[in-house]
This record gives C-alpha cells, sequence and structure tokens, in this order.
C-alpha cells in the first residue's frame, strides 16, 4: 500500500500537527504544497515569504511546490500542483482543518478533481486539546497575524503556550484561533532538523485579512 501524501501546507500549528500525526503512522510526505500571492510573494493569509519557506522545507527534509496565484485562479493553480504532487507519489492529501464543514468540502473538491483520496487528521477534535496537543509535542508555534478585530497587537511575535492560550481566550477569541483570530508560523518541533529562525519585521497586524475563495 503507497502511504505517500502531499500537505495543504499554511505554516501554521494545524497543518504541522496533521504533518505530525501522519509521519508518526509510518506515512511518508512527498511534498507541502502552499499557494503564493502572485502580487506579494507571500503565501495567503499567513503572510510567509519565500526564504521562510525555503527554511522550513530544508529543516524538515520536504520539498515545497508553489503555486502562485491570485484569486480568480486559487482553485485551478491548487490542482495542477496536486498533480505535480501525484507524480511525484502522492496517493493522497493531508489538510489540518478541524471542523469549518466549508473549508473540508473545498479540500476534498480539490482532491477529487485530481484523482487523490483526501485525509483529515483533526476533523472534528477539540480545538483547545488540539493546541495543547501541538505544545506537549514541543511545537514552537509563534503568533505571526493578528485580526485587530479580536486581538490586539501585543500578542504578536509570541510563541503559543498554555498560559497564552488562556491570555486569548480572555479576549473572548477561540483557543485555537479557528474564527481568523489569529495565524501562527511554526519554527520548531519534533520532525525539524533545526529551528527556523525569523525577524521582527515578520510579524503584522491586520484590521481585517479576511478574503473568500471561489
Amino acid at each position: 500500500m503507497n502511504n505517500k501524501f502531499v500537505l495543504s501546507y499554511s505554516g501554521g500549528k494545524d497543518c504541522m500537527l496533521a504533518l505530525y500525526r501522519k509521519i508518526q503512522e509510518g506515512c511518508i510526505p512527498v511534498a507541502l504544497l502552499t499557494t503564493v500571492k502572485k502580487s506579494a510573494c507571500e503565501t495567503w493569509t499567513h503572510g510567509l515569504n519565500y526564504d521562510l519557506l525555503e527554511q522550513v522545507s530544508k529543516s524538515l527534509e520536504i520539498p515545497v511546490i508553489y503555486a502562485e496565484c491570485d484569486v480568480s485562479e486559487y482553485e485551478i493553480k491548487f490542482e495542477e500542483k496536486l498533480k505535480v504532487a501525484k507524480e511525484m507519489g502522492a496517493t493522497s492529501v493531508v489538510y489540518g482543518d478541524i471542523d469549518i464543514e466549508l473549508h473540508k468540502q473545498w479540500g476534498v473538491d480539490r482532491a477529487i478533481n485530481t484523482g487523490l483520496n483526501y485525509e483529515f487528521p483533526l476533523w472534528q477534535e477539540n480545538r483547545e486539546k488540539l493546541v495543547h496537543e501541538a505544545i506537549d509535542n514541543g511545537f514552537k508555534a509563534i503568533i505571526k497575524k493578528v485580526n485587530l478585530d479580536y486581538m490586539s497587537e501585543d500578542f504578536l511575535g509570541k510563541t503559543l503556550t498554555k498560559e497564552l492560550v488562556e491570555k486569548i481566550k480572555s479576549t473572548g477569541s477561540d483557543p485555537c484561533g479557528e474564527n481568523g483570530e489569529y495565524h501562527t508560523f511554526v519554527v520548531d518541533g519534533p520532525i525539524f532538523n533545526y529551528r527556523i529562525e525569523v525577524k521582527q519585521d515578520d510579524f503584522k497586524p491586520e484590521s481585517s485579512y479576511r478574503f473568500s475563495i471561489k
């Protein structure tokens, strides 16, 4: 049985925990697939530049497949790159989604359209327990972006700890940030060979980063 997969990679804690679980099962990641804005040369939502992505790739020893796109061609480009992963031996695509049905269906549709199986290792598990699991396993997830509609700039650049999760909850935000309150970038953990170094200007607030992909 072929147990190779491609990870839909955002840089954050959830997809990294999904990756870790699959590796623990004995499955083999052939690539990280990430979408990059054509205009800004950074990933959608999490705002990671090529340098950070390449550092992650080297530390994990997993190649990155880049899908450069604008909103109008997001789905097409994602599927094109899934086909590349398929040529590399992947039989499934793994996502870090937890419980938002619309997001799950989007991932399912992309997989079906490219003839891949799909897996959601974290699906419908308790959000806060998943954050704690990532922390307990030694993943270092730094808050990369905050939505100022929910949280203040004071959270930027901080590494997730159980104490910080409690502070996040005290703002009324979801502990996992599943409603878009914050985004993380994982810089170290049990599957990293070395820690990714980040600069302070890698972190930024935004009044809102909601957008729709059609």
